[in-house]
């Protein structure tokens, strides 16, 4: 049985040992450290959440806002467990959560050559931006 409960700091090994395993997951030294994800979960504290089978995590989704936007990051299922729905209630989950929050549009970033997450994120009618340009900065080269 697959249960879904919010995501806590005291999640962080077993998320970040998800995370490693997922090929692609674009992840950072600083911002995806156990101090980077708990200062994350401690603005959002109430829409990122995690799926379990048993003890073991299966799949995870990392959401927040800033006030406006709704934002996620490192939405995963392990691949034996993917076309099972887990990712749809994640982020149905996620979206919910936001929704409370008074949050009314979410975005995400997917890797061009990830076309796993490409197809899913289709798949949950998400709108695939082409008339965007994307840019980043880098405030601390530490941040690999």
């Amino acid at each position: 049985m697959i249960n879904y409960r919010i995501l806590l700091p005291t999640d962080y090994d077993e998320v970040s040992a998800l995370w490693n395993s997922i090929d692609g997951m674009g992840l950072r030294s600083l911002d995806d450290s156990r101090e980077g994800i708990e200062k994350y979960l401690a603005r959002n504290p109430a829409t990122s959440f995690i799926a379990e089978e048993g003890k073991k995590a299966i799949g995870c989704i990392l959401c927040g806002h800033d006030g406006r936007r709704g934002y996620i990051y490192h939405a995963c299922v392990l691949p034996e467990y993917r076309g099972k729905g887990i990712g749809s209630h994640l982020v149905s989950l996620a979206c919910s959560a936001l929704k409370s929050e008074g949050i009314t549009k979410c975005a995400l970033v997917c890797f061009a050559s990830n076309e796993t997450g490409s197809s899913f994120w289709r798949s949950q009618s998400w709108e695939h931006r082409t008339d965007l340009n994307y840019f980043n900065l880098t405030l601390n080269e530490n941040n690999k």
